[in-house]
């Protein structure tokens, strides 16, 4: 699904991510971790896809939400986990949006 995001400015956290081999209990902590983010103040959204290489998007309203979600306690855990057991390689990378157009609905285009 892809997120309904407010009108920039807003920010994207763009996640990549080489899985290593077995779950290791994964699918558990994502389920988790999605659901966390989105109780976390300044979350907008989340778009993610996963084949070979797995890209998660997060949108957050500031960088102050993204430094919380961050540093959030079992987020820490989560991190953790996925340095250690669950990822070959992993880049995060924070963005900006400036500018957001596409099609919503079948009502037509949305552009800004």
């Amino acid at each position: 699904m892809i997120a309904a995001t407010p009108e920039p400015p807003y920010y994207a956290v763009i996640f990549t991510s080489l899985r290593t081999e077995g779950d290791h209990g994964y699918e558990a902590m994502a389920a988790r971790m999605a659901e966390l983010a989105a109780e976390q103040p300044g979350y907008l959204g989340v778009e993610a896809a996963r084949e070979d290489v797995g890209i998660t998007v997060s949108y957050w309203r500031d960088l102050e939400s993204i430094r919380a979600w961050k540093a959030h306690a079992e987020h820490l855990v989560a991190q953790r986990a996925g340095r250690d057991t669950w990822y070959r390689d992993y880049r995060t990378r924070i963005a900006k949006v400036e500018r957001d157009y596409g099609r919503t609905d079948a009502s037509g285009p949305r552009s800004t």
